[in-house]
């Protein structure tokens, strides 16, 4: 009988440049520069991959409540939008009854006073004008400002409305309305 003798192939260690290639593929790569005259392909080793994706998961950290609370703010020039659009009927309604304000608890109350219709407006649940006092309540944005109401109080000068904005206490300073 004879014996039989394994033959283990010979192995080329290429130190940190990657692989060494043959066969047809090998002109192809070098033609596009993937490859190096010597046959090897460069490439990222595994820790330069870790430390790009660690480095793009911090930015992301930092860049996802930022985003956050601009979200938050357009959702509420939505509010400030219908609040303005208010505010333009209430002005109209003050000028034309000679210095009367408008009392209107329920948005049908405004719709029939005041001709404007708000009930499509799904960021805010209720709006009341009391003594051309404007209050909106918010809803469906975010939960630190959902329940929130932000105010338009005018004051006649000389016949004139100056509007000024206000807000309930919780109402977080960052996303308050500029005067």
């Amino acid at each position: 009988m004879k014996k039989s003798t394994l033959r283990f192939p010979v192995l080329k260690v290429v130190p940190c440049s990657g692989l060494t290639l043959k066969g047809a593929f090998l002109p192809r790569l070098k033609r596009l520069g993937l490859a190096r005259p010597n046959g090897s392909i460069s490439g990222f080793t595994l820790i330069e991959l870790l430390i790009v994706i660690a480095i793009i998961g911090i930015l992301a950290a930092v860049a996802l409540p930022y985003f956050r609370g601009q979200a938050i703010r357009a959702k509420l020039t939505e509010v400030e939008y219908t609040m303005a659009v208010l505010k333009s009927a209430v002005t109209s309604y003050h000028h034309d009854t000679d210095g009367l304000w408008p009392d209107c608890t329920t948005i049908p109350e405004i719709r029939n006073s005041l001709g404007v219709g708000i009930a499509a407006i799904e960021r805010v649940s209720g709006v009341t004008i009391e003594d051309g006092v404007i209050t909106a309540t918010i809803q469906s944005i975010d939960p630190i400002v959902d329940g929130e109401f932000l105010i338009l109080t005018p004051t006649d000068i000389n016949g004139s409305l100056r509007w000024t904005w206000g807000c309930s206490p919780g109402f977080p300073i960052h996303l308050r309305p500029k005067p």
